[in-house]
């Protein structure tokens, strides 16, 4: 139980600062939601993320974004894992932070597209998906000025079994602030 509240309270950090970071920048928020999958069993996830001003990396046409997000996967009822440790039914918080990458300039056709990665924590409890207080978060997606459209997979990077992951299609509404 103490290992929750310790992450509940770097989780709230987390969102603290961030609450802080759009007075130095620009700031797209958007709120996501889709279906997240482990195996092949399916929950629904959400997630608030923002994206924040882009610089470009030396003279490259690559801009890079700091991107932090707060998101939220259901737990499942698999009977499969019903006596496992971890289980798989509780609900997972995460908390991550890291960059969102672009290529090209304004204008041309493949810059909406996107690769982001993070590292998060995670808090509400351990799954089979998400066995450990820290993952890596990597998505790819398309972000029109107000919609995306992206794939996302959670997972700890194999550094703590059982290392099943989230791997989840989302649908973002976003606005500038």
């Amino acid at each position: 139980m103490r290992s929750s509240r310790v992450a509940l309270g770097a989780l709230a950090a987390l969102s603290l600062s961030a609450a802080t970071l759009p007075a130095f920048a620009d700031t797209h928020i958007e709120v996501q939601g889709g279906r997240s999958y482990m195996d092949s069993h399916g929950t629904n996830a959400f997630f608030v993320e923002s994206v924040f001003d882009a610089h470009p990396m030396g003279a490259s046409r690559i801009t890079w974004s700091p991107d932090v997000s707060i998101g939220y996967i259901k737990g499942r009822d698999i009977g499969r894992y019903r006596d496992s440790h971890p289980g798989v039914t509780n609900n997972v918080w995460v908390g991550a932070l890291g960059a969102r990458l672009h290529y090209g300039s304004e204008g041309d056709w493949y810059q909406p597209l996107f690769f982001s990665f993070q590292v998060a924590g995670t808090a509400g409890g351990r799954t089979q998906a998400l066995s450990s207080g820290y993952q890596f978060v990597s998505t790819l997606g398309w972000q029109w000025k107000n919609l995306s459209f992206q794939v996302r997979h959670i997972s700890n990077g194999s550094f703590k079994e059982p290392n099943r992951g989230e791997t989840m299609a989302l649908i973002g509404v976003g606005f500038d602030i």
